[in-house]
C-alpha cells in the first residue's frame, strides 16, 4: 500500500495546486475525482485499459463517456495525464490523497461510522456533533452498516478508531476472562 501512496502523492498534490491556481471549486473537483476513481476501479474498465490493442485516447473516451457528469477541462487533462503515464490503477489512491489535502485546508477529516443498524438523519446529526467535539475538527461522515457489531458504533477518523460496539465490549470481556 505504501507504494501506491508514494505514486499517488505527486498526482494528488499537482491536481490540488492546479485547482487552487485555477480557482476551481475543490468540492466539485473532489466529486468528479471520486467518480473517475469509481469508474477506474471497475474490473471491466481495467481489462479494457490493460489491453495492448486499446489506445490511451480510446480509454479516455470510454471513461469520459461513462462519467455521469460533464468533466471540466482540468479533469480531462488530469485524466489524460494519468492514463498516458499508466497510472489508472492508482486513481482511487490519488482521490483519497486529494480529499485529504482538501480536508486539511478546511480543517476537516473524513470519518467512517460503522453501525449495527441504519442511522436516521437526526441521530446522525447528533452523532456528528458529538464526534466533532471528540475529535476537535469538522467531520465528513460516511455510514456503513455491519450487523455483526450487534449494537453501538465504530468510528474511524484517519488512523484513530473509537469503538463503542457491543462486539468490541464482548471481545474485551472475553480477553479479561481468559487472561
Amino acid at each position: 500500500m505504501a507504494e501506491l501512496a508514494t505514486i499517488a502523492r505527486p498526482y494528488a498534490e499537482a491536481l490540488f495546486k492546479a485547482c487552487v491556481a485555477e480557482g476551481s471549486d475543490l468540492a466539485g473537483a473532489t466529486a468528479w475525482l471520486d467518480e473517475l476513481s469509481a469508474i477506474a476501479s471497475h474490473p471491466q474498465l481495467r481489462q479494457v485499459a490493460d489491453s495492448p490493442k486499446v489506445t490511451a485516447e480510446q480509454v479516455l473516451g470510454v471513461i469520459t463517456g461513462v462519467a455521469r457528469t460533464a468533466l471540466p477541462g482540468i479533469a480531462k487533462n488530469f485524466l489524460r495525464t494519468v492514463i498516458d503515464n499508466g497510472r489508472l490503477r492508482v486513481l482511487p489512491e490519488i482521490a483519497a490523497q486529494f480529499r485529504a489535502l482538501v480536508n486539511q485546508t478546511k480543517g476537516a477529516s473524513d470519518a467512517v461510522v460503522v453501525s449495527a443498524f441504519e442511522i436516521d438523519s437526526s441521530a446522525l446529526a447528533e452523532l456528528a456533533a458529538t464526534l466533532e467535539k471528540r475529535f476537535g475538527r469538522r467531520l465528513h461522515l460516511t455510514v456503513k452498516v455491519d450487523p455483526s457489531l450487534i449494537g453501538g458504533v465504530r468510528v474511524v477518523v484517519g488512523d484513530e478508531v473509537l469503538d463503542t460496539s457491543v462486539k468490541a465490549r464482548l471481545e474485551q470481556m472475553k480477553a479479561v476472562l481468559t487472561a
